[in-house]
């Protein structure tokens, strides 16, 4: 069964060493890792998509990570679309493989970039353009300079994050129950936002 698992470790040399040791120990089976963000403090936050046979519970990878010094686990649930990660350049390849509809591919690409559950594009007077299956029926437009993430209603446990394509119209990427989108997240959204819009406009 596919997990992904957000941790934060010390950003020194033997960290990932530790961290797969222990999470192996555990029963885990890791498919892939991606360094999310590196941090002043000299800490990173990491993505690893694992596997785990029937019958291994998460709390066991969970307190094998916590047994390590200064390892912090942010998130770990099921990931449904298993596999490797996709990375933010295959992603580029794909929006230029057919510019004209650069923006629409942006939408279908975002989720399964940032381990989202759904995205969205938002027109300031038509409401939503085009969505994935998991995105909720209606939108807000919100105005918004630069990739920001989004106050959630008070009884929504959706984590939002939304990027500006043009002057109307933005895109929002949403997770149900988190992890909360990083900075570094936020910028890669609004990067490839920008860049779906260049590759658009071609």
């Amino acid at each position: 069964m596919p997990f992904l698992l957000r941790v934060e470790l010390p950003d020194v040399p033997g960290s990932l060493g530790r961290l797969a040791a222990a999470i192996g120990a555990a029963g885990g089976d890791i498919e892939a890792i991606e360094i999310v963000e590196k941090r002043p403090d000299g800490t990173a936050v990491d993505d690893v998509l694992l596997e785990m046979p029937s019958g291994t519970m998460p709390d066991s990878i969970v307190s094998a990570c916590h047994a390590l010094d200064s390892v912090k686990v942010v998130w770990i649930s099921r990931y449904a679309a298993g596999g490797n990660l996709f990375l933010d350049l295959e992603a580029v390849e794909e929006l230029t493989a057919n510019p004209t509809e650069a923006l629409d591919r942006l939408i279908d690409l975002l989720p399964v970039i940032f381990r989202a559950d759904w995205a969205a594009r938002v027109h300031r007077a038509s409401g939503i353009v085009y969505s994935t299956g998991a995105a909720p029926d209606v939108l807000p437009f919100v105005e918004i300079e630069r990739a920001e993430r989004l106050d959630a209603e008070p009884d929504d446990v959706t984590i939002q994050a939304a990027a500006r394509l043009n002057g109307n119209e933005i895109v929002v990427v949403g997770r149900r129950g988190g992890p909360e989108f990083l900075d570094s997240e936020l910028a890669r959204v609004g990067h490839l936002a920008g860049l779906a819009m260049s590759i658009a406009r071609d």
